[in-house]
């Protein structure tokens, strides 16, 4: 029998401490690559063309507050539902379920549109969320960006409520 516990998974997936908070671990990534000149998409120098990763929120944890240029495929794979909170370009908020229950309106898989200021949490306590996210273009920390409070609450100050849950007071150096 498969261990249901976080430490479990942490352990055997190898995943290290991610900045925006949980931990990850790339598990796989395309040989080719693209520039910008092939993609609506404006970065420095070349991306692989995908990327992808094993992701594990803990419930007493949130992933903050970011933004890439990318658009990120999230499946669901191991624990409790996880929500997907997503503020869209155009200012409206998503919040999307992740999990087995599609009774209950869970998904699967969801795809955070590129641009878009998403972070999440696990919706169960004392519990965890495993899943796996794919990037295309491939994820490059040069296009990773983290939000405070004050940037956010700034231009979005109807969702109040949810970027002081979600976005640093101060980004952590």
């Amino acid at each position: 029998m498969v261990s249901t516990s976080p430490e479990y998974w942490i352990s055997k997936l190898e995943l290290i401490a991610h900045p925006e908070g949980g931990y990850y671990k790339r598990s796989y990534q395309a040989e080719e690559t693209v520039t910008d000149k092939e993609l609506s998409v404006q970065f420095n120098g070349q991306r692989l063309l995908y990327t992808s990763i094993y992701f594990l929120l803990q419930s007493h944890d949130v992933s903050h507050f970011h933004r890439l240029k990318s658009d990120e495929l999230w499946y669901f794979h191991a624990g409790s539902p996880l929500t997907i909170h997503v503020i869209h370009e155009n200012g409206s908020y998503e919040e999307v379920k992740l999990g087995m229950n599609l009774d209950k309106g869970e998904s699967l898989q969801y795809l955070v549109p590129k641009n878009s200021i998403f972070g999440s949490s696990v919706m169960e306590k004392d519990t965890f969320s495993l899943v796996g996210c794919m990037v295309a273009p491939g994820f490059d920390f040069q296009d990773f960006e983290l939000f405070t409070q004050d940037e956010l609450l700034a231009q979005y100050p109807q969702h109040q409520e949810i970027i002081k849950r979600l976005a640093y007071e101060l980004i952590p150096v």
